[in-house]
């Protein structure tokens, strides 16, 4: 696959490279991105073409100290560009971190370079002191030299709290985040662009399918269809789709079985969130008990960034009327519709699972598309005519579920609703009169919407004499992520 994408990264990479060069001082970055998203392949590709010395480490899971000292001595003579004066500054292993580091330091002191320790949570398990050597180097040499110093993990959980007040390394290293494909990625990466509506629709299945994870995008670029790249990797139980969830799942909750099953519940449901009741309802025990473990659970998985927590537009963080949902779209659509079919594919009837997805896709993907619009809207809200001063687009619903509205871009500050919008993600039918009626009712139900804006999404177009105040469709909404 070719390298598609990241170029807000390579900005911001160049940007810090370019400082490094104008002042001679050197910044530690902390980056950090779940397994599969393309870190390791980005900062690979980043080093090769900056044409400047490098050396890229990656740690080795449960290697003693020595033995990821001596990786890196490895991995140094395989750099295209070594550091300088590496040859003889690494003739011998390091003794140990602080060895290491300062002999990093002396090859960077007047030449400007890149370091990476790639795993660094593995190396730093293997030697709880790493992060206070790194610390002290940091802050008597490395600092000092024109070094770009960076540090990736795939345990996010432990990245985030790098940096920290009460770690080593607060206030010296900076965070930068990895994340899936968005849609226009993906579209890219189709080699599709967005030439038409059919294209950018292409785009946002993809994203929804793969999550945007590089390796499952490339293979759905090679294949006819969003539904024939599906099919294909449902007829096999070691695909990269089938197994993909399952390893996130083993890397994130080795041990948590709990939080594996509430995820299975939320992921499993036709439209892909779930209240919690409907959650503690759909497991076994539904005593005080059962409602405990759940509480604990998506305490975990919210803290973990796995599940996200949605509230109606307009309500406090903590409302009763809270939804839970599956916040990677690929182990959402893996909730759905691989994990109950994986025996079958197993015992050799895949048509099983290809009649599940066949028989599912469209009205999931009805749902699921909803948070990439609602972002994509919160992104083009600036640029839309009386939308300047929108804040983050969510959706609303009363308590009793009556009414809802997928849609609804509030005010940066205040209560009121500048816009409130239908998503009818549909390639056959138009949004019509009827749409448009019931979408008009939101400014009697929505708080503070009285006079917002009404927005049609829909991949069909309007039908004739149909005039919402704004509409978009699919490749309107990808123009989110290309400016």
């Amino acid at each position: 696959m070719d390298f598609y994408g990241r170029r807000y990264v390579f900005d911001d990479l160049g940007r810090r490279l370019d400082r490094i060069r104008d002042t001679g001082t050197g910044q530690l970055l902390a980056v950090r991105g779940r397994r599969q998203v393309g870190k390791s392949r980005l900062f690979t590709r980043f080093v090769e073409q900056s044409g400047l010395p490098y050396l890229y480490f990656t740690a080795v899971k449960n290697a003693a100290p020595a033995a990821q000292l001596q990786t890196l001595v490895a991995d140094m003579r395989t750099s295209t560009t070594p550091l300088k004066d590496a040859d003889s500054l690494f003739a011998a292993p390091p003794t140990d971190w602080r060895d290491a580091l300062g002999r990093i330091a002396v090859a960077c002191r007047d030449t400007p370079s890149v370091v990476v320790v790639d795993e660094f949570p593995w190396a730093a398990a293997a030697d709880p002191s790493l992060e206070g050597q790194l610390q002290n180097a940091w802050d008597r040499q490395l600092e000092h030299t024109p070094v770009l110093f960076v540090l990736i993990g795939s345990d996010v959980t432990m990245m985030e709290r790098l940096t920290e007040h009460d770690r080593p390394l607060y206030g010296r290293a900076k965070n930068q985040t990895i994340s899936p494909f968005n849609p226009a990625e993906c579209a890219e990466a189709l080699s599709a662009g967005v030439g038409t509506e059919a294209d950018a629709v292409a785009a946002f299945d993809t994203a929804l399918v793969t999550g945007g994870y590089p390796r499952l995008v490339a293979d759905r670029a090679r294949a006819e269809s969003t539904t024939a790249f599906v099919h294909e990797q449902l007829g096999d139980e070691n695909s990269d789709l089938a197994v993909m969830g399952q390893r996130s799942l083993d890397s994130e909750f080795p041990d948590a079985q709990q939080a594996r099953r509430v995820l299975s519940v939320i992921g499993g449901t036709e439209i892909g969130s779930s209240t919690f009741n409907q959650v503690v309802g759909r497991l076994p025990g539904a005593d005080s008990t059962a409602q405990t473990a759940v509480t604990r659970a998506i305490r975990v998985l919210s803290d973990k960034g796995v599940v996200t927590v949605d509230v109606p537009v307009g309500s406090g963080a903590n409302s009763k009327l809270r939804r839970y949902r599956i916040a990677d779209p690929c182990l959402r659509f893996w909730f759905r519709f691989v994990e109950e079919q994986l025996p079958h594919i197993a015992r050799g009837r895949p048509d099983i699972a290809r009649s599940a997805f066949d028989r599912g896709w469209l009205s999931w993907r009805g749902r699921a598309v909803e948070p990439l619009v609602q972002d994509a809207v919160s992104r083009l809200g600036p640029d839309l005519p009386g939308l300047e001063g929108a804040g983050q687009a969510g959706s609303w619903w009363n308590r009793d579920n009556s009414t809802e509205y997928d849609i609804v871009l509030p005010a940066a500050a205040g209560k009121k609703a500048l816009l409130v919008g239908s998503v009818k993600w549909r390639g056959n039918k138009q949004f019509g009169a009827r749409d448009l009626a019931h979408l008009a009712e939101a400014r009697h139900h929505v708080p503070g919407a009285d006079t917002a804006q009404l927005l049609a999404v829909c991949p069909a177009g309007l039908a004739d004499g149909v005039r919402p105040d704004v509409a978009l469709g699919p490749a309107d909404l990808l123009a989110a992520w290309q400016s």
